[in-house]
């Protein structure tokens, strides 16, 4: 929170999710751990380092008091944990969400898939094409990110046309 040099800021990120990513795998999500490394570790570290490109590497200190941010997170904060009220209790076996499908995957995907890990192979075999879905639309929104950020070189006679 204190460093300004903001290419220092990205790079901690890239490594924060680089070493989040193989303690994913070392669990056993190997799944999460492959989205971590290619959407924390790869693609955000790229569009920022992109967007330091065109913005710069240091910080500037605010000319004003940043008031209307710290109201808007406190009432944004205060609605995530005013819509949390009505959450059943973590871990309660009588919870809705045990009551259905999480049963079978639990007891017959060992059987069924083979994978050791119950998170892998719901995400990997029973809900393959969600899966496969969106991986298509974050690789398509980081395209187009790509494309928005991309610049066309200039040529000699537009910079004439200009001046």
């Amino acid at each position: 929170m204190r460093i300004r040099n903001l290419f220092a800021v990205v790079m901690m990120a890239g490594i924060y999710s680089l070493l989040s990513a193989g303690l994913f795998t070392i669990m056993d999500a190997v799944d999460v751990a492959f989205t971590e490394a290619a959407v924390g570790a790869g693609i955000s570290t790229v569009l920022f380092l992109g967007a330091l490109a065109l913005v710069g590497h240091h910080e500037r200190k605010p000319g004003h008091t940043p008031l209307l941010p710290l109201i808007v997170v406190l009432v944004t904060g205060g609605a995530l944990v005013y819509g949390t009220m009505d959450m059943p209790p973590y871990g309660d076996p009588g919870n809705p969400v045990h009551h259905h499908v999480a049963d079978h995957y639990l007891e017959e995907s060992p059987h069924e898939i083979g994978i050791p890990n119950i998170v892998t192979a719901v995400l990997a075999s029973y809900r393959g094409y969600d899966t496969m879905g969106e991986t298509t639309v974050v690789f398509t929104a980081a395209v187009a990110v790509m494309l928005l950020l991309a610049r066309r070189p200039r040529r000699p006679e537009e910079e004439e046309d200009e001046a």
